[in-house]
């Protein structure tokens, strides 16, 4: 038997509209009589704020002892309104014993990705502890292995490694979302702002100040340096780029662009040469490189150029050509049409091995699955040390650092960042349409604003993310002064895009990092 509420509603709506009045009354004064009381006000949450923890640590680096102090903390970010926007985490190593602390070096450093934490530069290269790694073959699990970096740059520098919104503990706060710091020009106003309080709150206006980024992280920095520059007036001694990409197109595969095929050619021959695969290997990787250059600029290039107007005989000639860089069977290229983008590469030349040829460092290899598959599925290199950073990070952050947020978790690489980035930017005039992100201007900017930055591009042989040939490129056509031109300095290693994964290149590349530190610090 229906309830007498359920009763009146199922009369009312048969009645005349004479009679519903009154039903309206009658279910109305039914429902005050079950009013239940107000909930109580949801609890406002706490006002977010910042948090740091600074321990005292020491380090042989060499012959000197260095004293110095370790900050893990939080900088928060604020609107024009005052209102909180982010909290920005970060890692600062500054040395105790300095003379002059506010003249000391500073260098803010951070990765790429974009989505990725700043834990591979600190805890692979330059902080004062070091994961250690297999080379160029997976890093087994736990328990890793972490030691002191005889290779950190803090004997040179004060270091300061950030982590922009989405990474390790950097969150939004208030009313922001982490996506709204997700973009080329978002990206670059939360570091500047970062790095304006940093440099305001410790006094280290009068010191000289680099940028060290690695692959996005190279493309951040030039508009970064170009931003603060330009908009805050402090001004950069050095930029250090590392595995360099300006412009993103020359590392694009896209329909109708020739140029990512020829720039990728060298570094397919010199992966080609470590994995023994070419028929007639030369003794010297360098040897090799060289004369791809020169192929890749003349006879590939015109061949590429020609398009469909390329006849069979020619095709087949330069596949003959590319074969013996490459090791890649002629067929192949002749069904490639002579263009092999990069997944293909990974997944075709050990494909007769079994196995799939690393990305960022195509020293590495991992079994293949699918060995019909066009395309490589993962990157082996990625694969073999992502477990290895982010258990030694996790480690060293509770041991060492003291310092842990609630259970937050540390985020190495973001899984939601790069797919929801905004790669709208603009610098100057542009006469055409919108074509592949570019910070390009963003250089020549801030090089032209300040005449002293000086630049050094860090090189692996083996990156095949960002390739060493399409980054020549980029740095010979920046149009710059002759005298301007002479401030950009590239270095290479035999390794591949994080080249201090190789023993021997960390320190090539301490050595020279240092080196640029010192000499763009004096002034002559």
């Amino acid at each position: 038997m229906p309830n007498l509420s359920h009763a009146i509603v199922l009369t009312c709506l048969f009645l005349s509209p004479v009679t519903a009045p009154l039903c309206a009354q009658e279910t109305h004064e039914k429902q005050t009589t079950t009013v239940e009381k107000e909930k109580p006000a949801e609890p406002v949450p706490p006002a977010p704020k910042e948090d740091a923890s600074v321990t005292d640590h020491a380090l042989k680096i060499g012959t000197q002892t260095v004293s110095y102090k370790a900050t893990a903390a939080t900088i928060m970010l604020k609107n024009e309104k005052e209102e909180p926007t982010a909290l920005i985490y970060y890692t600062a190593y500054t040395r105790s014993d300095a003379k002059d602390a506010a003249q000391r070096p500073i260098a803010f450093i951070y990765n790429g990705g974009p989505g990725s934490a700043s834990v591979w530069l600190h805890m692979g290269a330059f902080g004062p502890k070091r994961i250690v790694t297999a080379n160029a073959e997976p890093t087994p699990p736990a328990p890793y292995k972490v030691a002191d970096n005889v290779n950190s740059l803090l004997d040179k520098t004060d270091m300061v490694f950030i982590d922009p919104v989405g990474t390790g503990f950097s969150h939004a706060v208030g009313k922001a979302q982490d996506k709204d710091f997700w973009g080329v020009d978002s990206d670059v106003k939360s570091l500047a702002e970062f790095i304006y309080i940093y440099v305001t709150r410790n006094n280290r206006w009068n010191s000289p100040k680099f940028l060290i980024g690695e692959s996005y992280g190279t493309f951040r920095s030039a508009a970064l340096s170009n931003y603060l520059q330009n908009h805050d007036g402090m001004y950069f001694n050095g930029i250090v780029l590392i595995s360099s990409v300006l412009d993103l197109g020359t590392i694009s595969f896209n329909p109708g662009d020739d140029q990512a095929y020829i720039f990728y050619l060298p570094s397919y021959a010199a992966t080609a040469w470590f994995h023994k695969v070419l028929p007639n290997r030369p003794d010297n990787v360098h040897t090799l490189i060289e004369e791809t250059r020169q192929f890749a600029v003349t006879e590939y290039a015109a061949a590429l150029q020609k398009g469909s107007k390329l006849s069979a005989p020619e095709k087949t000639e330069v596949a003959k050509k590319i074969s013996g860089f490459t090791g890649l069977n002629e067929d192949y290229l002749v069904k490639a049409n002579l263009r092999v983008n990069l997944p293909q590469f990974m997944q075709e030349l050990q494909r007769s091995r079994g196995l799939t040829t690393g990305r960022l460092d195509a020293r590495f290899s991992g079994f293949t699955y699918d060995l019909l598959g066009e395309y490589a599925q993962s990157d082996p290199q990625s694969d073999a040390i992502t477990g290895a950073f982010t258990a030694a990070f996790n480690t060293y952050l509770h041991d060492e650092l003291k310092f842990g947020l609630q259970d937050r978790k540390y985020h190495t690489i973001s899984e939601e960042a790069g797919g929801a980035w905004d790669w709208k930017h603009k610098v100057g005039e542009n006469f055409g349409f919108p074509g592949s992100p570019n910070v390009e201007g963003d250089l020549i900017q801030a090089l032209l604003t300040n005449p002293h930055l000086q630049v050094e591009v860090e090189n692996g042989l083996y990156d095949l993310a960002t390739p060493f040939f399409a980054t020549e490129y980029t740095m010979d056509h920046l149009g710059l002064p002759e005298k301007l031109q002479k401030n950009i300095h590239l270095q290479y290693y035999d390794a591949g895009h994080m080249m201090y994964l190789r023993d021997e290149d960390l320190t090539k590349l301490k050595a020279n990092v240092a080196g640029f530190i010192d000499a763009s610090s004096k002034h002559e």
